[in-house]
C-alpha cells in the first residue's frame, strides 16, 4: 500500500472518528445531563436519539450532495457541521439548546457516514480496498473508545460540557485536512475531468498498466448514465439496493447501539452501581471494540467478507444469549452478575467489531454501480440511521415492557435472521474491481 493512499484514507476516516466520539460520548454524559436538567426516562431516550434524527437528515442528502459538488467538499462540509454542533452542545444553557446542538452533530455524522466510506472505496486499489474502508470502522471504534475514556476522566466532576465540547478538535482537523486531499478519480471521470482523474490514478497506483486497467473499468461503468431514482429500475441495481438497505438495518437491530448508548445503564442493571464504575466497564468494552476491528482490517482482503460475517454473527448470538440467561436466572450467578454482563458484552462487541461493524459499511460502498453509488449509499445509510433511531429510542421502553431477558433474546434471534440473510443474498466482493462487482 502506498503511503499516499494510506494518508488520504486516514484523513477521510476522521469522519468515522467523529462519528464514534459523538455517538459514544453521550452514554456517559447522559448520566450527568439527566441530573442537571432533571430528565425523565423518555426525555433521556430522546436526548440520546435526537442525534439520530440529524443523522437521518444528513444521510438523506449526503449522496446527492457528493454527486453534485464532489466527495471531498462534502466531507469538508461534514467537518464544519461537526464543529458547529460541538460548540452549541457544550455551551447549551437549556435542554432545548442541547437538543439543537446534538441534532446538528447528527447531520455531520449522517454526512460522514455516507461520504467517508464512499470516498475511501473510490480512492483505494482493489487489493486493499477492504482494509482501507475497514479503517473507517476502526476510526469509529477509536472515537467510541476515546469518548468512553473522556467520560471516565471527567465523570468524577460530572463535566458533561467538556465531554461534548472536545469533539471540536478532530472536527477542525477534518475540516482543514480535507482542503489538501484529492478528489475521487471516479468522480472526476464522471464529471468529465479525465486529465485530473488520470493524474490521481497515477498517484494511487504508481504503475501505468494498473492505472490503465482501472481507468478502463471506470469508463466502462460510466456507460450507464445516472438518472436519479430511475437508475433503480435495472433489476441488478434494485437488488443491490435491497441488499444494502437490509444489511444496514440488520446491523442496527441486532442491538449494537444498545451497548454503545446504554452500556453504563446495562452495567448498573447488572449490579455495577456507581456512574464511574459503569463508565469504566464501558471503557473496557470500547477497548475490545477497537482492538477487534483490527482483525477485520488484516483479514477482510484475505479470507473475504462472508466468512467474517458468519463467525461474528455466531459469536454475537452466543454473547446475547448468555446475557439474556444471566438476567433470566440471576440466582445461577449470584454475586457475579456484573462480571457475566461485562464478559458477554465484551464478546458481543468484539464479534461485531470484526464482522457486521466494518463489513456492512464496506459492502454498501462496493455493491452499487458507479451511476447509482452516491444515491444507493445514501439510501442504505439512511435506513441504517432509521434502524439506529428506533433501537436507541425504545430500548429502555422495551426493558420496561418486555423485561431484560426477553429484550436480549430478541436481539439474539435477529442475529440468526441476519446470518441467514447473508448466506442467501450477500455476494463475496473480495479482490474485485468496483466496476466488476455484480450482485445476484
Amino acid at each position: 500500500m502506498k503511503p499516499y493512499v494510506l494518508l488520504v484514507a486516514s484523513v477521510a476516516a476522521l469522519g468515522g472518528l467523529l462519528f464514534g466520539y459523538d455517538t459514544g460520548v453521550i452514554s456517559g454524559a447522559i448520566l450527568f445531563i439527566s441530573k442537571d436538567f432533571g430528565l425523565a426516562t423518555r426525555l433521556q431516550e430522546f436526548t440520546i436519539s435526537i442525534v439520530l434524527l440529524g443523522c437521518i437528515g444528513g444521510a438523506a442528502f449526503a449522496g446527492t450532495l457528493a454527486d453534485r459538488i464532489g466527495r471531498r467538499p462534502t466531507l469538508a462540509t461534514a467537518g464544519l457541521v461537526f464543529l458547529a454542533g460541538a460548540i452549541v452542545s457544550a455551551l447549551a444553557p437549556t435542554e432545548g439548546v442541547l437538543l439543537g446542538g446534538r441534532f446538528i452533530v447528527g447531520i455531520g455524522i449522517g454526512f460522514s457516514s455516507v461520504v467517508a466510506p464512499l470516498y475511501i472505496s473510490e480512492v483505494a486499489p482493489a487489493n486493499v480496498r477492504g482494509a482501507l474502508v475497514s479503517l473507517y470502522q476502526f476510526a469509529i471504534t477509536v472515537g467510541i473508545l476515546g469518548a468512553y475514556l473522556v467520560d471516565y476522566a471527567l465523570s468524577g466532576a460530572g463535566q458533561w460540557r467538556w465531554m461534548l465540547g472536545l469533539a471540536l478538535i478532530p472536527s477542525a482537523i477534518l475540516l482543514g485536512g480535507m482542503y489538501f486531499m484529492p478528489e475521487s478519480p471516479r468522480y472526476l471521470f464522471k464529471t468529465g475531468l479525465a486529465g485530473r482523474a488520470r493524474e490521481e490514478l497515477g498517484r494511487i497506483y504508481g504503475d501505468s498498466a494498473a492505472s490503465a486497467r482501472e481507468e478502463a473499468s471506470i469508463v466502462e461503468g460510466l456507460q450507464v448514465k445516472s438518472a436519479g431514482f430511475e437508475v433503480f429500475k435495472a433489476p441488478e441495481v434494485r437488488l443491490a439496493l435491497v441488499i444494502g438497505v437490509s444489511l444496514a438495518v440488520l446491523q442496527q437491530i441486532t442491538g449494537i447501539n444498545t451497548v454503545i448508548y446504554y452500556g453504563p445503564r446495562i452495567f448498573q442493571m447488572a449490579g455495577i452501581g456507581s456512574a464511574t464504575g459503569s463508565i469504566f466497564a464501558q471503557s473496557l468494552v470500547g477497548g475490545v471494540n477497537c482492538v477487534m476491528t483490527l482483525v477485520a482490517i488484516f483479514l477482510v482482503d484475505r479470507v473475504g467478507r462472508k466468512p467474517l460475517l458468519y463467525a461474528g454473527l455466531v459469536g454475537m448470538f452466543v454473547a446475547l444469549a448468555a446475557l439474556a440467561i444471566s438476567f433470566a436466572y440471576p440466582q445461577l450467578i449470584a454475586g457475579s452478575h456484573g462480571v457475566v454482563a461485562l464478559a458477554s458484552m465484551m464478546l458481543y462487541v468484539g464479534c461485531f467489531a470484526f464482522s457486521l461493524g466494518p463489513i456492512v459499511w464496506l459492502l454498501i460502498s462496493e455493491i452499487f454501480p458507479l451511476p447509482a453509488r452516491g444515491l444507493g449509499m445514501s439510501l442504505s445509510t439512511l435506513a441504517n440511521w432509521v434502524g439506529n433511531f428506533f433501537v436507541s429510542q425504545f430500548f429502555l421502553t422495551m426493558i420496561d415492557k418486555l423485561g431484560r431477558a426477553p429484550t436480549f433474546w430478541l436481539y439474539a434471534g435477529l442475529c440468526v435472521v441476519t446470518l441467514l440473510f447473508v448466506r442467501a443474498m450477500v455476494p463475496e466482493t473480495k479482490q474485485e474491481l468496483l466496476e466488476q462487482i455484480h450482485v445476484g
